[in-house]
């Protein structure tokens, strides 16, 4: 089963960075700030959820100010949310969990998908659509580091990208994991310094996530 279509592929999506930041974007005129201080501290890979009335808007907006960042979306759950953001000029799309519509129009679709996982039949049910670069979650809730490890053995060639429940106490164990190429994170990007637009502190913890990343 051929992607060959799509623009970038999932394995060099991975690579990108070691934490992929999970960007809730309330205000479109936060987007920008929020963007900055990301590739300031070193992280080109943007991941907007679509949580939030402007996240489309969001998403063509960091594309069109930032050429250098490679944006996604993320929180894609139906075949026309994955239209959308690819309207929108999303460069990726992420998913919470599968559903056999959404697997087909990633598929079909120009971008790559990353479908969301939790369980064992789930893996099989996106392995068996082609998908070999997953995204783990709700980590921590589905059997955190001790699950994937257990994964790894039967499913040596799946790559995870875990997020749900990662912190900045546990990141480091995920990201040691063979099968483990990044992890999602919301820590980095703090509700309360959002609000106080406060983009100095946010550089700081996305710099250190970074810095301190096997």
């Amino acid at each position: 089963m051929s992607f060959s279509h799509w623009q970038i592929a999932p394995a060099d999506i991975f690579k990108l960075t070691p934490v992929v930041p999970v960007m809730v974007i309330d205000q479109l005129e936060d987007a920008e700030p929020m963007g900055r201080a990301l590739l300031n501290a070193g992280i080109s890979l943007f991941e907007v959820t679509l949580r939030t009335p402007v996240a489309l808007e969001a998403i063509a907006l960091l594309r069109r100010l930032m050429p250098e960042a490679t944006v996604g979306a993320g929180t894609v759950t139906t075949p026309e949310e994955l239209a959308a953001v690819q309207s929108a000029g999303a460069q990726f799309a992420i998913s919470p969990g599968i559903t056999a519509l959404l697997l087909a129009a990633g598929r079909a679709g120009d971008i790559p998908l990353i479908p969301g996982v939790a369980t064992i039949s789930e893996l099989m049910q996106a392995k068996a659509a082609g998908y070999d670069h997953l995204k783990f979650f709700p980590a921590e809730a589905a059997g955190g580091v001790a699950m994937l490890k257990s994964i790894a053995g039967p499913f040596p060639n799946i790559a995870f990208c875990p997020t749900g429940g990662i912190h900045q106490g546990n990141y480091r164990d995920y990201l040691a994991l063979p099968n483990v190429r990044c992890v999602g994170g919301s820590w980095i990007l703090p509700k309360q310094a959002i609000a106080q637009k406060d983009w100095g502190q946010i550089e700081k913890l996305v710099a250190q996530a970074v810095l301190l990343t096997p």
